[in-house]
């Protein structure tokens, strides 16, 4: 058995005082694919910098206090990689990817956008650039025996039971008609090929949300949105065997407005 989390911290020195420390320390997950970090590795105390039992790999933004992704694995990575080859996106923490035995394990934290924005542009040109790279990731992997999963936060929900209120959404970033049809791209077998292991494994379901506002009762009402997901190559995704989002109990609990969503292989 594998097990892998991803999670989106909210700024991760932020995250530590609230339970994140407690929380990694009673983990069985294998691998924890983290996002928004926001802060360099100098600025970590050592139990999140490099935290006794893991080895950890930590990609921040040039920008100080915004983005960056971490990975921290129980088994030395053969080779690590930052970024995507990408002039305009791979100083700005949001992907960062290791090779385990036969699996290639990434983070990425996707640009959340703003219709009418420059941010919204930013998010299209990386979506542009990113899925070219995620195919070529594919055919590399295959070509040499191994699997991949891609983690994050990838801040689109791609059909309308990926969110509570998708019906008063449908102009806002996340929920775009051209951001879905984007992840149609990468989900479509003979494109992206690339399988959204949680959903498959609860077709029916509404949610699981792994996000929701702190604004209001957004989280007391489950009224969330499903934006983290672990994305993975047709035979890696026919080894998962559990998926679930784990909520903390009640809102004074949280220690993120996400929740990790781990999902449990069997290799």
């Amino acid at each position: 058995m594998v097990t892998v989390t991803s999670a989106n911290v909210n700024g991760l020195r932020a995250a530590a005082k609230k339970g994140f420390v407690e929380w990694l320390g009673g983990t069985t997950a294998d691998a924890v694919c983290l996002q928004e970090v926001r802060a360099e590795e100098a600025q970590l105390p050592p139990e999140l910098r490099a935290p006794e039992g893991w080895f950890t790999v930590h990609a921040p933004a040039a920008a100080k206090g915004r983005a960056g992704v971490s990975l921290y694995t129980r088994r030395e990575p053969d080779r690590v990689r930052v970024g995507f080859g990408s002039a305009e996106f791979d100083d700005s923490g949001r992907y960062v990817e290791a090779d385990l035995p036969g699996v290639t394990v990434a983070s990425l934290y996707l640009p959340s956008g703003e219709v009418g924005t420059e941010r919204q542009d930013e998010k299209y040109r990386f979506m542009e650039e990113f899925l070219p790279y995620l195919k070529g990731l594919r055919e590399r992997a295959a070509a040499d025996g191994r699997e991949v999963v891609v983690c994050g936060d990838w801040n689109i929900a791609h059909r309308e039971a990926d969110l509570k209120n998708w019906k008063s959404n449908k102009k806002n970033a996340g929920f775009l008609p051209e951001e879905r049809a984007w992840l149609d791209r990468l989900l479509d077998a003979e494109d992206g090929g690339y399988v959204d292991v949680v959903r498959a494994l609860h077709p029916d379901q509404e949610g699981p949300y792994s996000w929701w506002s702190y604004r209001g009762r957004a989280f007391d009402n489950d009224t969330g949105w499903r934006i983290d997901y672990q994305m993975t190559t047709p035979g890696l995704a026919a080894k998962a065997v559990k998926a679930y989002v784990e909520r903390a109990e009640t809102h004074a609990e949280r220690w993120s407005d996400h929740a990790p969503v781990t999902v449990v292989y069997e290799l």
